[in-house]
């Protein structure tokens, strides 16, 4: 399930939430438990590793 970044109109609490796709309408503020509640764009990551990966041609 896809991890969503919400901020919330009435009090500006940022959060994010695990839930399934279609569901964005039931979210409400865990600080306020506002219905109004709007999806930010958010970044993922990819897992980067410590170690280099890059690889030589050799």
């Amino acid at each position: 399930m896809p991890i969503y970044e919400y901020s919330c109109r009435t009090c500006g609490y940022r959060f994010e939430k695990v839930q399934k796709s279609g569901t964005e309408h039931e979210t409400t503020c865990p600080n306020c438990d506002s219905a109004e509640v709007q999806k930010e764009l958010s970044s993922f990551s990819t897992g980067a590793s410590s170690s280099s990966a890059c690889f030589s041609g050799g």
